[in-house]
């Protein structure tokens, strides 16, 4: 068809043309679906309709003007749905007449963000990527009314575009007035906001940084895409003039482009960008049977686990820990409105090459939200929040990595590569669930309910085992508690696993790869769990008691004054066992859960858990001094205190040393060792020469 008989449509033959294919078309189960769509408008109170793309294929006349001139077409488009509208709801169709519109979605030709260019100005194309900065919604003018001193009303109409003109004569032609004052009232306002768009991950070409395009959207578009999701946008390329130094305004030669945002789809899948639905993450009715029948085979929890990153040998502890993380438990709030935590967080710390960043990526891949930083590339701001100074020079609150994932899980790997400022800027999203900021006169606390799995090396390279975990890893002790669960993954030369993992490794580099059948594709794992999130499963009686029998009895290890577990520990094992719960799609947390939770906890606390001094488990170790420690340290000043007497005499190193041998905690060596280490801490000193005193 050649563009001459195109253009010979009239404004109205080409409003009759689409009002035509609007009340005729048929789907392929014989239903109106564009006449149900503008009866449905009235009573859902919306003002566009979506139109398939590939319905328009049916009416070549129409579809070959969307090439040439798509705002004619959306004109076209907004005059016969609304007469459509008329004449089933009169009222409504004028009430809302100016803003009628349409929406275009699946349209074909779409482009990566690097193939917007000078070319494209004035056409339509769709275009997938991530939102990555959303600014606050304001009212652009469409219709301003202003006034003369007369009381003379002119009229602007602003249709293209960002400028509005001022009236230059009065609209009244015997008026000489050329003084006007808007009337904001009756003028027309719409909503209108800035979203930046910036190329997926998975788009970007090697050795490049990532493009990014900033959209316009309007009415109702406005707020519909967070920062953080993925989107497909289709809508038309503008471009605006751009103010170049030392030129007088507006009169720049140079331009940048903009996109005017027509429609917003979500990209669902995890990897095909094919398959574009409107929704985040939903659950078709068929996926939900497959699911449901996944849950009730008997081996369904293994085969989870097996699933989960199966490119990775062994590990299953581990592996079933982070499933459980993604899933988490349910928060609470109490009747007085505080919460507590239902997200689980787990840190791995461990030999090289022990696939830690291996199990953080695909967690992150597979989790229905999750996220993937590294330690020396992240700043406090970048994982909580950002103030930031806007073009217009408002301050804008940036969301950053935690507060992005909020309801999902960070990852964050080579955690004790980070700052120290700023990885205590944790400590809050941890324990709290929200990340507070005070800056630039914005007082916020955002929330951030996200589950963290760290992953870090050990201070010398490998793990050290005759050292307790907090002189292995460079972390704050307070931090090490509000983990949940803590493995130290070793590796420890075996010669039957290490045939196992260089078979795996070797063979997982050949053409076979490592396809298993009990293994679940990745697309259905992320609904599972997506689906395993909407659980509230509930204690049994029989849990209860079996939690507080091991809490208990971890409380009471051979009573030395030793308080091995914490409260925090407590809620660690309900949160654990809820959610095994929740992943096996039960609606009660039954015994055999909290077994499996406990056996999880009492598998740390003999990992990382375990004084090297004296062998016993002793949770003390994750808080710093391990009670043995304390009990010494505790003896030592008490001797020390009760050979200086009131006078605070000079005690003898003889004297002392024997002292110490005779309480039977030290013997001569250690006692000699041990003053050497006292004075090195500075707890006590040495007065002349061989004689000491407390500080």
């Amino acid at each position: 068809m050649s563009n001459t008989q195109t253009s010979t449509f009239t404004d109205s033959a080409l409003s009759d043309k689409v009002k035509q294919f609007l009340t005729r078309f048929k789907d392929k189960q014989g239903n109106y679906t564009y006449v149900d769509a503008i009866d449905s408008m009235m009573p859902k109170n919306a003002k566009y309709i979506v139109v398939d793309y590939n319905d328009l294929v049916t009416e070549p006349e129409i579809e070959i003007i969307f090439s040439e001139n798509p705002d004619r077409l959306f004109d076209a488009f907004g005059r016969a749905i609304k007469e459509a509208l008329q004449t089933r709801f009169p009222d409504y169709a004028e009430k809302i007449k100016e803003e009628v519109r349409v929406r275009i979605a699946n349209f074909p030709l779409e482009r990566s963000l690097r193939q917007i260019n000078a070319e494209t100005i004035g056409t339509i194309i769709s275009v997938s990527g991530m939102v990555v900065r959303a600014s606050e919604v304001k009212p652009l003018a469409k219709e301003l009314v202003f006034a003369c001193p007369d009381e003379h009303i002119t009229k602007i109409i602003q249709l293209k575009g960002m400028d509005a003109k001022i009236p230059v004569i009065c609209d009244n032609p015997s008026c000489k007035q050329r003084d006007f004052e808007l009337k904001p009232e009756a003028s027309k306002f719409i909503d209108f906001q800035i979203l930046r768009l910036q190329e997926l991950p998975e788009d970007l070409p090697p050795g490049q940084l990532p493009h990014y395009v900033d959209v316009t959207i309007r009415q109702d578009l406005v707020d519909n895409s967070r920062p953080g999701d993925r989107i497909i946008l289709t809508g038309v390329v503008r471009v605006e003039q751009e103010s170049v130094a030392g030129v007088q305004r507006g009169h720049s030669g140079l331009y940048r482009l903009r996109i005017e945002g027509n429609n917003i789809e979500f990209l669902s899948g995890r990897d095909s960008k094919t398959d574009r639905k409107i929704g985040r993450e939903e659950i078709s009715p068929e996926e939900e049977k497959r699911i449901k029948s996944l849950s009730q085979s008997s081996d369904v929890y293994q085969r989870l686990i097996d699933s989960f990153a199966p490119h990775i040998k062994g590990h299953s502890l581990i592996k079933e820990a982070i499933l459980l993380l993604i899933v988490g438990s349910n928060q609470r709030v109490l009747g007085d409105g505080s919460k507590i935590r239902g997200d689980i967080n787990v840190f791995l710390v461990g030999d090289p090459g022990t696939a830690k960043s291996e199990m953080l990526k695909f967690c992150a891949r597979i989790a229905p939200r999750g996220l993937y930083t590294s330690g020396r590339g992240s700043t406090a701001a970048g994982l909580t929040a950002a103030v930031v100074r806007d073009k217009t020079g408002i301050m804008m609150l940036e969301a950053g990595a935690v507060v992005l994932g909020d309801q999902g899980l960070v990852s964050i790997d080579e955690f004790d590569k980070m700052k120290p400022e700023d990885r205590s800027a944790l400590h809050e999203v941890m324990e709290q669930q929200s990340a507070s900021i005070a800056k630039g006169g914005i007082v916020a606390t955002l929330n951030a309910r996200t589950s963290i799995l760290a992953a870090a090396n050990p201070m010398y390279g490998k793990y050290d085992p005759f050292k307790n975990i907090t002189e292995n890893v460079n972390l704050p002790i307070p931090l090490l508690t509000r983990f949940d669960l803590i493995f130290v993954v070793r590796d420890i030369p075996g010669k039957e696993r290490d045939i196992q993992i260089a078979k795996h490794i070797i063979q997982r580099n050949t053409s076979s790869g490592t396809d298993k059948k009990s293994v679940v594709e990745v697309d259905l794992l992320t609904k599972y769990l997506s689906y395993a999130k909407r659980g509230t499963p509930e204690l049994t009686k029989e849990a209860e008691a079996k939690i507080l029998d091991y809490y208990l009895q971890m409380r009471n290890v051979e009573s030395e004054e030793m308080i091995t577990v914490t409260p925090r520990q407590l809620e660690g094992i309900i949160r654990l066992s809820t959610a095994r719960a929740r992943l096996l799609m039960k609606d009660k947390v039954e015994e055999e859960d909290a077994e499996r939770a406990i056996f999880l906890i009492q598998s740390m606390l003999e990992d990382a858990g375990v004084d090297v001094n004296t062998g016993k488990v002793d949770l003390g170790v994750l808080q710093g001094k391990p009670r043995s420690e304390v009990s010494k340290m505790q003896l030592f000043m008490d001797i020390l205190k009760s050979l200086e007497g009131d006078n605070r005499v000079a005690v003898d190193e003889r004297t002392f040393v024997k002292e110490l041998e005779k309480s039977e905690k030290f013997t001569e060596e250690e006692a000699r060792n041990y003053i050497k280490r006292m004075l090195r801490e500075a707890s006590i000193y040495e007065s002349k020469p061989g004689h000491y005193n407390r500080v």
